[in-house]
């Protein structure tokens, strides 16, 4: 019967801190909004459809190895300051095991945690050195030692969730053109900023209306700002002409 009580109760958290997760999120939002953009302004100046072709080909190209040496690097240097802030408490807590003790405990004390029973919480978790380390990570920096992400994951997640979400606005122009495919285009990106934030939703347990409100507000800003750019151009470029 307990047994079932604590099993009707029991909950789980969704990994929300995973590299690869976040960059495939928001690659793929980047890659959608970026691309549209780019292709409706170039759209804008009217020019040949394999111009427009070539520029949505280009952006989602440069796009998502730009997204993922930038989400590399930044995984790269996280992970590697996380493993000094590490290696810095593994040799404190070899050197200076009591002072790391008295630290933990007040740490506990700081929480509420009774006098007496944080330091006996402490002196239990020291008893064991990488248990020692992996509290004093979790306490003291907020993190997981063995959760520290990967970079070379979370680039691939990035240029793939980019790669993706910039071709599917550049797909209609590569069977239809003019004002008909920029419409195509444009339509299938409110629709996928529209689902990006439904699925967001889902996880965050916001409004899936306001989110995905939200997300295609954005979108639409964004082209509207470079069709009108796109436009300008191929006005004065034409009036120069």
């Amino acid at each position: 019967m307990a047994r079932r009580t604590l099993s009707a109760h029991e909950h789980h958290h969704r990994d929300i801190q995973g590299g690869a997760a976040r960059a495939a999120v928001f690659g793929f939002a980047d890659g959608l909004v970026s691309n549209v953009s780019l292709i409706v302004g170039v759209a804008g100046a009217n020019p040949a459809p394999g111009v427009v072709r070539l520029a949505g080909l280009a952006g989602l190209v440069a796009g998502a190895f730009s997204m993922a040496s930038g989400e590399y690097a930044s995984m790269r240097a996280q992970a590697e300051l996380l493993e000094a802030e590490l290696e810095m408490e593994r040799v404190e807590i070899q050197r200076r095991p009591e002072n790391e003790r008295r630290e933990l405990a007040a740490i506990y004390r700081s929480r509420g945690v009774e006098p007496g029973a944080a330091d006996e919480l402490a002196t239990h978790m020291h008893r064991d050195p990488a248990l020692a380390l992996e509290t004093h990570a979790r306490e003291e920096l907020g993190i997981d030692p063995d959760e520290l992400g990967s970079p070379v994951q979370a680039a691939a997640s990035s240029f793939a969730a980019f790669a993706l979400g910039a071709l599917i606005p550049l797909l209609p122009w590569f069977f239809a053109s003019g004002g008909g495919a920029a419409l195509v285009s444009v339509a299938v990106a409110a629709l996928a900023a529209a689902g990006v934030g439904v699925v967001l939703a889902r996880f965050t347990g916001r409004s899936p209306v306001r989110t995905a409100v939200r997300h295609l507000l954005l979108a639409a800003v964004a082209a509207g700002v470079t069709y009108l750019v796109g436009s300008l151009v191929g006005a004065g470029a034409g009036a120069v002409a």
